[in-house]
């Protein structure tokens, strides 16, 4: 002990000090490391993934297939065939019949014979088309705004664009059924955010009474029809709010555009409104136009902006020839037959009147293309959903978290394709199967 002593009485404490912290770090590297959970390094193991599994097999041991993920072997409009079996078939966007239509096809062909299948490049850096161009001229046109922007996708459109134009010191109000994608890009631009009950202006109106003098920008944002309810707000009365306030609006009319108003140009159409009072209008083009892709219509400013900087635009390829095509004819040949959003309403009235007549529950659901058929819990969803699929129908159910836990639903979408005689039919077989279905039910409980 004396010799270690000795040894260590001539160091400085400085490098005493350095000696210890030495020691110190060895020591510490010689434990063992903890073992890693498997879960936090293979997939396969992911907790969130092994609970999907075990939910799919619940479905696979209720003896029913797999509803989700059903291969199509042609243009999905009124009917669809899978597995060489023809289905009537509620579960598209194809509102107005556009996909597949020859005038729209015979554009994708023509643009992929001049343009190829890519845009190739971003559009800020080589990539636009004439086609681009074309695109966003009349989308603005038929929206009545000054400019409009074409994303490559639907889904990044809100995500990029909210993201981008809003940030910190900034506050977005949000309704609380709102889309996924509008959510998204919510929480990803760093704003304060704030849900407000669905479709109520008034309480919105009492939190921006509270909150807008503590931010620099505030932007509102609501939907034209809500896809999982069907339901519309009242946009004379966000507009207000708008206006009062002195605030940002922005409308997804993802599932309102080509389906509200008389001509199909939205819920603008449908109240008669002001194109200038909404200061975004987000839609997009893989619903009523047949391709696939986002837009946003505005001013001339905003436009110009989101093309220089939005990273979902910039850093993005442009939306492919072919797609950009599809949408430009499908909006020229609405523009030309506008009795195809005529006969979409007059074939969602009757689907809707039929259903609440036999005394389904069809939610918030009016004039609109979309109509829920409200069942109650999960299994049951699942289980009328095959139900309906044995009967010659293709419907898809929704259930939790998608909605709430007691509000499992089949979702029809409508075309202005379907026939009178298929919906007649298919409210027929719903009410019968529901009638069996609650059978069953109350012959388990007993």
């Amino acid at each position: 002990m004396s010799n270690s002593s000795d040894r260590l009485s001539h160091l400085s404490p400085e490098e005493k000090r350095s000696l210890l912290a030495k020691l110190l770090q060895e020591k510490a590297a010689a434990k063992e490391a903890p073992e890693v959970p498997s879960a936090h390094y293979r997939f396969d193991l992911y907790p969130e993934y092994l609970q999907l599994k075990r939910q799919l097999a619940e479905i696979t041991a209720l003896g029913m297939h797999n509803p989700f993920f059903t291969v199509h072997e042609r243009v999905s409009a009124d009917t669809t065939v899978v597995a060489g079996r023809e289905l009537i078939n509620y579960s598209n966007y194809n509102y107005l019949g556009m996909c597949g239509d020859p005038v729209v096809n015979r554009a994708a062909q023509e643009a992929i014979d001049r343009y190829g299948t890519s845009a190739c490049a971003s559009r800020l850096s080589s990539g636009e088309k004439v086609l681009h161009r074309e695109l966003e001229r009349t989308i603005a046109d038929f929206m009545g705004t000054e400019d409009c922007i074409v994303y490559v996708g639907g889904h990044a459109t809100n995500v990029s664009t909210i993201s981008h134009l809003f940030g910190r010191n900034d506050l977005i109000l949000y309704d609380e059924l709102s889309h996924n994608s509008i959510i998204q890009g919510c929480f990803l631009s760093g704003a304060t955010t704030i849900s407000f009950p669905h479709n109520d202006a008034a309480a919105l109106d009492e939190i921006l009474r509270d909150r807008r003098h503590r931010y620099r920008r505030v932007l509102i944002v609501i939907e034209g029809v809500y896809s999982t309810d069907g339901d519309i707000p009242n946009l004379p009365e966000f507009i207000a709010a708008k206006k009062r306030h002195k605030t940002f609006l922005m409308v997804d009319e993802a599932h309102s555009a080509g389906v509200l108003g008389k001509t199909g140009r939205g819920i603008c159409e449908h109240f008669a409104a002001n194109p200038a009072d909404v200061d975004l209008w987000m839609g997009t083009l893989s619903k009523s136009f047949a391709s696939c892709g986002g837009y946003i219509a505005g001013s001339t400013a905003v436009v110009e902006y989101l093309k220089y900087t939005s990273p979902g635009f910039v850093y993005s390829v442009g939306i492919s020839p072919p797609n950009a095509a599809a949408s430009l004819a499908s909006l020229q040949v609405l523009q030309a037959e506008p009795e195809r959003v005529t006969r979409l309403h007059q074939r969602a009235k009757l689907f809707l009147e039929l259903a609440q007549a036999r005394g389904l529950n069809t939610g918030m659901s009016r004039d609109s293309a979309v109509i829920p058929i409200i069942v109650g819990d999960t299994i049951k969803s699942i289980q009328m959903s095959h139900h309906m699929w044995e009967r010659g129908i293709n419907v898809q159910p929704m259930f939790y978290p998608s909605v709430p836990e007691n509000a499992a639903r089949l979702r029809f979408f409508m075309s202005c394709t379907h026939k009178e005689e298929q919906i007649r039919a298919t409210v027929d077989i719903l009410v019968e199967e529901l009638y069996k279905l609650s059978g069953e039910s109350n012959g388990r409980s007993q």
